[in-house]
């Protein structure tokens, strides 16, 4: 397996990757490949950065290892593009920035109650979200200095966070426990992607008076933040201080009608050789059980790429791939390592053709929306699911 430091020195060497053969033996060598490319998620950023007010700051959430772009790599490509802040789930992603040399904001969106992570989280710089006052205690007990962190209020969610009923008295104790600087308030929306913004609505209406009670109690929250990536495409009122934005800095939208907002660009491909090429007669079956049998000779392409490296199994018979700019189906089961394509149609293929599942080649493009149509998931599932045995190459 290739170090994620080889990967790096491998990234900036590679400029232009085709579908022809590449002249940089590490991508010769590679059965299949995940392609990260550094100037659209650059344009994405720039895209979402176009709609904000002035006074409202990006934050790009790279929990999940960038959505499995790589998070050292999107965070510092978005913090050169015009985020300021980064968003990650665990301790672990945190400190992982921070190892990379990242000096910008770090909030971390998920609960932590361990004192031994909770001084981690001191000693890395990072900022804490507080859930509820039994965490903010326990946060407060075990600090020795003041730390920032986020209130999390439940709108709507019913996730993480204290009922926005209660939030009053919550943000109240934060404000008189030692070691503990409130930072921010936020809030997340359940249904923003969805064309039907009642509920949407009723969230922001419930963080607007919690938001309101607070002040006039005399606290004043330096940042308030509600908007994911669907709530900052469609109403700059949802924009406040922050915006988290994930999914879109990547280049996919959260949903088809929020497409004419900007101008995103998918920043991930996938990539495989042909294996082996041969010709099966009529009749014959392919593949574990059977499930597709040849219905006129054929000619076949084994890939090496398989549902261990995140091609999920229930897209068997229903995928397509890309070709020499010519779309193929993919037949039989998908199994761990490898997938069979019907390619009777391509003349003299070759082992060690490079096959696109994901991404553009001439006309065609395949998406991770595709797959998630498919699959009946979302594009988020399909991002974060290609294995570390697929080496990240950026260019």
């Amino acid at each position: 397996m290739v170090s994620w430091q080889q990967h790096s020195k491998i990234s900036s060497s590679v400029k232009n990757l085709t579908n022809s053969e590449s002249h940089f033996p590490f991508i010769e060598r590679q059965r299949a490949w995940v392609e990260i490319d550094l100037n659209a998620l650059a344009h994405n950023v720039r895209q979402i950065k176009s709609i904000l007010s002035p006074h409202t700051n990006l934050m790009a959430v790279v929990k999940a290892d960038g959505y499995g772009h790589g998070a050292v790599i999107v965070a510092q490509t978005a913090l050169q593009h015009g985020a300021t802040w980064l968003a990650v789930a665990t301790l672990a992603e945190g400190i992982e920035l921070r190892q990379a040399g990242i000096n910008a904001p770090i909030l971390l969106l998920g609960a932590i109650n361990s004192t031994a992570e909770i001084n981690m989280i001191a000693q890395w710089q990072l900022q804490a979200t507080i859930c509820n006052p039994q965490q903010a205690l326990i946060f407060s007990d075990t600090l020795n200095s003041s730390l920032p962190v986020h209130l999390k209020l439940d709108t709507g969610m019913s996730r993480l966070g204290t009922n926005w009923q209660n939030a009053l008295e919550f943000v109240s104790l934060v404000c008189q426990l030692p070691n503990l600087e409130i930072a921010g308030i936020y809030s997340h929306f359940a249904t923003a992607d969805d064309p039907d913004k009642t509920i949407m609505n009723l969230q922001h209406q419930r963080f607007q008076e919690v938001i309101a009670q607070i002040k006039a109690q005399g606290i004043i929250p330096p940042r308030l933040h509600m908007a994911n990536s669907a709530a900052t495409l469609q109403d700059p009122a949802l924009h406040y201080d922050l915006v988290r934005v994930g999914l879109a800095i990547y280049g996919l939208y959260p949903a088809s009608h929020l497409k004419n907002q900007v101008d995103l660009k998918p920043v991930l491909q996938v990539k495989a050789r042909v294996t082996q090429v041969k010709k099966i007669p009529q009749g014959t079956g392919i593949s574990y059980g059977y499930q597709y049998i040849c219905d006129r000779d054929m000619m076949i392409a084994v890939v090496g790429i398989g549902y261990a490296d995140g091609v999920a199994r229930n897209l068997s018979n229903r995928l397509q791939a890309i070709i020499r700019g010519q779309l193929v189906s993919q037949i039989g089961a998908i199994t761990m390592d490898q997938l069979i394509l019907d390619v009777s149609h391509l003349d003299n293929l070759q082992p060690g053709e490079i096959v696109t599942l994901l991404g553009q080649e001439g006309e065609h493009i395949i998406t991770a929306d595709d797959w998630a149509n498919i699959l009946d998931t979302i594009s988020w599932e399909i991002l974060c699911g290609f294995k570390h045995r697929l080496p990240r190459v950026n260019y």
